[in-house]
């Protein structure tokens, strides 16, 4: 029976437990990434197990995240970051070289190797057949000391692409689709893996694209394999070397089949407020459009902006619409200022910005109040791009420009402003690492720098025989790690645990972090009630380390996404399921919950009992870990079980 190219890149860093789908698994870590937003914590965590030096083969830190710098914080990270790199054996990437993503994707991704990265949209490099995984910044500290990386081995699911694209249809309509297919939950450990001859069509940033947004089916990851596409983008790349062939066998067997024919998709998008809620753009064909915002880790790669600056060429954005453009590195940035591309955008009416995620994340340029605006990034959760009333759709950037002429939502198969687009691959990248800052070969004088802002990571006590507290607040479904721990504005904070806590929920309950932090202060255990799908979205692993921070020990749901649910236990709060709706509609929020003999519980199996004292009755929780975080949870979190297992 053959390999899927998943099981292989497994296989070959295999490290113990099983390589059977839904068994423990415990694999070795190639490259790691972080970014500014979570890589503050994962350093200050990498720094709390007192190694001298990173331990993987090549450890990257990006600044692409706070590059607004209003105030200090940011500028403190900023300079922590680069000195704690230089200090243990990182390359810096400084800001403005770009997007970790496509910057990894360019300078870093080989295939075959694994990759480990504090920011969910890490499988970007699953376009370059690399197995890349997004995860807490504390499991990438800990990658980055030589620990294993455990996951549960996923299933892996077959997507096959047949046909070819009709032009003004892009890879972001390929990923809708598969949005459209698998929606937004129900595919933790899972990996997507693409073939078939649809494939050979797609140049490498699509294939990345398409990987890219697979993030948000709540997948482990996604995969293309490696072939000669591959490696004449490494060429380009003047990295030819790292290339290596890479594909399923013949008669690789998968769990479960997804065929789509290229040729029969048309423009689709994303509607407010969940990437999985999919219409075709026809269908909205004549909609006002107030913004229009085009890059993000998803789509600014050269191949798109080109494209981008071919419609945008003698003609003008609408009066009513303000339009951003951001290239998603430093390589692209050149290369378009180069070619012309850059000068067809400002003429156009663009506003150029900065090579960072800045929109994305809602640090800059948010919709008006109740604006709608079409994006080429992945998400749109509510609230996210800064303002709460905005109607943020995400489109491709061949919709992204069209409409951003005619001032309403046009599909690109239904007009007469451009008559073609030609699709260019770059033979030849303009590669200048001279934004890169490796590491010196003695860093004995090298001083970490700490201002104010950087702050201590958070620990958590050890699980006590008894856990009675209250239902601090109760949720429904779709709970992103945005409506948990708020970025935008608040995003500076995230090196100071104790005043970033005070923002947890704060666009659910503002009241939240005061109710959590007086029971906490009287010794009543906070608990968190929510629906399906809980912790969706970003990594971010403040939207666990900042709930025990104000004493959360339990959260109760009907489901949990994989990376939440692993940074929940690294926290030392316990991931518990509810078995069933009703369950979940019994608890009302101040209810007051306890878990007797909860060690005992905890240690000896799946399902944990607790006792709604309010309601005088009980019911039970599946508690679905592996034996490690078992034993994270009964020492109160990752860092208290590593810094025990290193004395």
């Amino acid at each position: 029976m053959g390999s899927s190219i998943t099981r292989k890149i497994l296989s070959e860093h295999f490290m113990g437990g099983s390589l059977k789908a839904g068994e423990s698994l415990d694999i070795r870590i190639d490259q790691t990434l972080t970014q500014d937003a979570t890589g503050t914590m994962a350093y200050l965590q990498f720094e709390a197990l007192g190694l001298d030096k990173v331990k993987n083969e090549l450890a990257v830190s990006y600044v692409d995240h706070n590059t607004i710098q209003v105030g200090f914080e940011n500028a403190d990270d900023h300079r922590y970051l680069q000195s704690v790199a230089a200090k243990k054996g990182v390359v810096f990437s400084r800001p403005g070289n770009g997007i970790c993503h496509q910057v990894h994707l360019e300078r870093f991704s080989a295939p075959g190797k694994t990759l480990l990265g504090s920011d969910s949209h890490t499988p970007t490099c699953g376009g370059m057949g690399m197995l890349a995984i997004g995860a807490g910044g504390l499991d990438v500290a800990l990658a980055m000391a030589g620990v294993p990386f455990t996951i549960i081995a996923p299933k892996v699911i077959e997507i096959r692409l047949t046909g070819k694209l009709r032009p003004f249809v892009s890879a972001k309509d390929i990923i809708l689709k598969v949005l459209e297919h698998f929606t937004t939950k129900g595919n933790v450990n899972t990996v997507f893996e693409y073939t078939g001859e649809g494939v050979k069509t797609l140049s490498v940033p699509e294939r990345a694209t398409i990987c890219n947004m697979g993030a948000e089916c709540g997948v482990t990851s996604s995969l293309f394999p490696a072939d000669e596409i591959t490696r004449e983008f490494l060429k380009a790349q003047h990295r030819e070397v790292a290339f290596r062939e890479l594909s399923a066998d013949s008669d690789a067997t998968y769990d479960g089949l997804f065929e789509i024919d290229l040729s029969t998709l048309e423009p689709l998008t994303a509607c407010p407020h969940s990437p999985g809620n999919i219409m075709k753009v026809s269908e909205l064909e004549g909609k006002k459009v107030d913004q229009v915002l085009i890059g993000s880790c998803t789509n600014s790669s050269y191949q798109d902006l080109v494209k981008v600056g071919q419609i945008l060429d003698g003609h003008h954005v609408a009066p009513g619409v303000s339009l951003g453009i951001a290239p998603g590195s430093r390589e692209v940035f050149e290369m378009i200022s180069c070619d012309g591309t850059l000068t067809k955008m400002i003429k156009a009416g663009a506003r150029i910005l900065e090579s960072a995620c800045g929109f994305c994340i809602g640090n800059h340029f948010s919709p008006s109040t109740d604006g709608v605006s079409l994006r080429t990034n992945n998400r749109n959760f509510e609230g996210r791009s800064g303002t709460k009333s905005g109607q943020v759709y995400l489109v491709s950037p061949e919709t992204a420009a069209i409409s951003a002429i005619t001032g309403v939502f046009t599909s690109p198969l239904n007009q007469d402003i451009v008559k073609s687009v030609e699709n260019i691959n770059a033979s030849d990248f303009y590669t200048d690492d001279s934004m890169l800052i490796f590491p010196p070969d003695d860093s004995s004088n090298v001083e970490i720098v700490r201002g104010p802002n950087i702050g201590q990571p958070p620990y958590n006590t050890p699980l006590t025989s008894v856990i009675a507290g209250q239902a601090t607040i109760k949720v429904g479904d779709k709970i992103t790690t945005d409506h948990i721990m708020p970025a935008g504005a608040r995003l500076k904070y995230r090196s100071n645990i104790p005043l970033y806590s005070t923002f947890v929920f704060e666009g659910v309950d503002k009241d939240f972090s005061t109710r959590c932090s007086n029971r906490r202060d009287n010794g009543i255990a906070n608990f968190i009630v929510a629906g399906y799908s809980y912790g969706q979205g970003s990594s971010r692993e403040h939207a666990a380390l900042c709930p025990m921070y104000l004493g959360v020990k339990a959260v109760f749901a009907l489901s949990i996404e994989r990376i939440h649910q692993a940074n929940l236990c690294n926290a030392g709060i316990l991931p518990l399921t509810l078995l069933s709706e009703e369950d979940y509609e019994k608890i009302s929020q101040d209810d007051e919950l306890k878990l007797d003999d909860a060690i005992n519980q905890v240690k000896s199996g799946s399902l944990i009992k607790v006792t709604n004292v309010t309601k005088g009755y009980e019911f039970e929780c599946k508690l679905d870990v592996t034996e490690t975080q078992r034993d994270m949870l009964l020492k109160g979190g990752r860092l208290n079980q590593i810094k025990e297992s290193l004395r």
